[in-house]
């Protein structure tokens, strides 16, 4: 385990100007936090923050990251808190633990939680400070070298999540080493039969072919000499995973896998980079099609680089990667090289790329998206892309993943246009829409007026804009589609019970289903996720309402002595399905109010007088009085109709008077006898369904 000394002389050797004093104070301060934790393993817990801050030093980072790493763990498992963090150290620091903190307790492959909306969260983290994901992911890479002590089934959750989440997004940060070896620690979790399979095959090609490695780089230094280029020849087998997954892709076996060897060129220029590439054609033969140059077209993780496969000794394929060394510098550390220190400043390396713009489309995505799981489709899609680019007649070039087609050309242009798209030219050759785009194509799109876009094209889209687009276009013309049908089927209902169908109505009845508006009502019915059944059950009960015996009055409330005498009392006036309690009064009286009546504070200091009651389930006799304020309009036959339609609920009216008269309205207050809160919900659901009916409630006072 590294000393805090060691720590502090290891960020100086690329930071002179680092704070050497504060990261030896917080190295000591997450050790007297961190006593007497001890991991799975049995190790001190603390060792695992100085691995986390070892690795991120070796990434150049700054104190704040560094101090960060070894305070990671303090609020979620210690009594420290972000205010504590905040006054010893700094602000800046407390908001970067926090920010750590908060990303670890997001279970984000939880099927108990909901992953989309946790990488959302995720992303917002990110986006506020791009460090946080920095320290989680070196807490991450750490966590998986130890992983061992952990039970297989939190090994193979943790490896998972690693492998679907973290892993690509370290990569599409440009941290290409990291996700590497995320992906290979992964993948000796989940898959260790292929993986030593694997590795032995390498092992065994090695011993039949001899140190092939060492034999081709000899060649390219020598090669390199001849043209007088100085330049660093790097090579190596591939990753076991890198192998796996193409063998996956591509439905390989291992003796039928090509390019199992690599080659990194690091010069000086991008000029020598040219020169390189020369060298190389000229003594090799180079594969058609895999040709890139990323150096003229950069991925937007900022990474540039020349790539190219070539028929090394003895007819073998290897790829051969040719960069710069700042280039270098930005394909292994990504993003990391953004914040990297060098003699005490920051590291200006003008090749490195901030992906905040990235993650805040995503998240703008997210929230016009209302499909979440297409969301995380789109997140995982975006992540794991690798591009190829294209022109636009006008000469513009556009970024697509691999596998994009015209529909993904198309939107990334326009929604308008890619909503129109017939069809497509590319080369100035008509093509089918799902064509696979290549690297420096020219494509043209084709529009007609009244195109929409068909269910097809999901298929076809490879981005995520184009699916999220698709989706969108396809739910409106669904959403019409349905609208029409589910006004056709709810008026044919209110004929069938001969009710006329109104605006107000169908508002009245969204309401009560908790339905956003009366056409998402109209859209659910035509798409069959709710039943016109349902609409008039709620608007006209009484004449879908089923038959239930009624329940005897002596026993309408449980709880009660055999001797006791109920007191419904007027203040609250509570109905059968509220919550009640009974208040003991002189002798053998008992007050029934609902739970929530403001009466009873006065009981507070008085629980002897308190009986717990409830209401027996069956159904009641309407035979419990509410008051009703109800707020007509001033026409001819509107009162009438509002007792009729009361009587033809099943409800009597035992009072009624005006308590306000306008030229246009009138304010009535209405006692009605009910028979249960249901039975109330009708009776106003019904009334309010009127056009003539302004506004119903409750009355209830304050106090007896």
């Amino acid at each position: 385990m590294r000393s805090a000394e060691d720590l502090a002389d290891l960020v100086h050797s690329y930071n002179p100007k680092s704070n050497r004093a504060m990261i030896i104070a917080a190295y000591h301060y997450g050790q007297k936090k961190h006593e007497g934790q001890f991991r799975k393993s049995g190790e001190p817990y603390f060792s695992h923050p100085i691995a986390v801050a070892e690795i991120l030093a070796e990434q150049n980072l700054d104190d704040a990251t560094i101090i960060t790493a070894l305070l990671h763990d303090t609020i979620e498992d210690t009594a420290s808190t972000k205010q504590d963090v905040a006054d010893l150290f700094s602000p800046e620091i407390a908001d970067l633990v926090d920010g750590v903190t908060k990303l670890t307790n997001m279970q984000l492959s939880s099927a108990e939680t909901k992953e989309a909306e946790n990488i959302r969260k995720l992303f917002l983290a990110i986006a506020k400070d791009i460090r946080v994901i920095l320290v989680k992911l070196a807490d991450r890479l750490h966590n998986m070298k130890t992983i061992k002590s952990m039970k297989p089934e939190k090994q193979a959750q943790k490896a998972r999540e690693t492998m679907d989440i973290f892993a690509p997004l370290a990569g599409r940060m440009g941290m290409q080493s990291m996700r590497e070896e995320l992906e290979d620690l992964s993948f000796k979790v989940l898959n260790p039969e292929a993986r030593a399979s694997l590795i032995r095959r390498f092992v065994n090609l090695q011993r039949e072919s001899g140190d092939v490695i060492e034999r081709i780089t000899g060649d390219m230094n020598l090669e390199l000499g001849k043209a007088n280029i100085q330049a660093d020849v790097f090579g190596r087998a591939k990753k076991p995973f890198s192998a796996w997954r193409k063998m996956q892709e591509k439905e390989l076996t291992f003796s039928r896998l090509s390019d199992v060897y690599g080659f990194r060129i690091i010069c000086e220029t991008e000029a020598d980079c040219y020169r390189i590439l020369g060298v190389i054609h000229q003594r090799w033969r180079a594969v058609p099609g895999r040709f890139k140059d990323y150096i003229s077209q950069p991925k937007t993780n900022g990474y540039r680089s020349i790539h190219t496969t070539v028929s090394g000794r003895d007819g073998k394929r290897v790829e051969v990667q040719i960069r710069t060394r700042e280039m270098h510098e930005v394909a292994e550390s990504g993003v990391a090289a953004h914040w990297s220190y060098r003699d005490g400043v920051r590291s200006q390396n003008r090749f490195s790329v901030d992906p905040v713009q990235w993650i805040t489309k995503l998240i703008d995505q997210f929230d016009a998206e209302s499909d979440h799981e297409a969301f995380l489709e789109a997140v995982k899609l975006e992540m794991y892309a690798d591009q190829v680019f294209c022109f636009s007649p006008k000469g513009d070039v556009l970024k697509f993943p691999k596998g994009a087609t015209p529909i993904d050309f198309a939107y990334a242009i326009h929604t308008r246009i890619g909503n129109g798209c017939v069809g497509a030219k590319v080369d100035g050759l008509r093509v089918p829409l799902w064509t696979r785009l290549r690297n420096g194509q020219s494509v043209d799109i084709i529009t007609a007026q009244g195109q929409v876009p068909q269910a097809t094209w999901l298929e076809m889209a490879a981005t995520g804009k184009a699916k999220t687009a698709i989706r969108r276009a396809l739910r409106a013309a669904d959403r019409s589609r349905h609208i029409v049908m589910g006004t056709e089927l709810l008026r044919a209902s209110f004929d069938h019970y001969d009710k006329k169908m109104t605006d107000k109505m169908l508002d009245t009845a969204a309401k009560k289903l908790r339905i956003d508006s009366s056409q998402e009502l109209l859209a659910q019915l035509g798409s069959a996720e709710l039943a016109p059944r349902d609409v008039i059950k709620i608007l006209f009960p009484d004449i879908v309402g089923e038959q239930q015996a009624e329940v005897d009055q002596k026993r309408a409330v449980i709880g009660i002595g055999p001797d006791q005498v109920i007191d419904r009392r007027p203040c609250c006036e509570p109905l059968p399905g509220e919550r009640i309690v009974g208040i003991a009064t002189k002798g053998k009286g008992v007050a029934i109010h609902a739970i929530n009546c403001d009466s009873l504070l006065r009981f507070e200091d008085r629980p002897e007088l308190w009986i717990d009651l409830h209401w027996h389930a069956g159904k009641h006799a309407a035979i419990y009085p509410v008051t009703l304020e109800v707020t007509i309009s001033n026409d001819a036959g509107v009162l009438g109709r509002v007792c009729t339609l009361i009587g033809e609920l099943g409800a009597n009216i035992s009072d009624l008077t005006f308590v306000d008269r306008k030229p246009d309205f009138y304010k009535i207050h209405v006692a009605v006898d009910l028979s249960d809160v249901e039975h109330l919900l009708k009776v106003e659901t019904r009334l309010e369904a009127e056009n003539e009916v302004a506004s119903i409630r409750r009355l209830r006072r304050s106090s007896e």
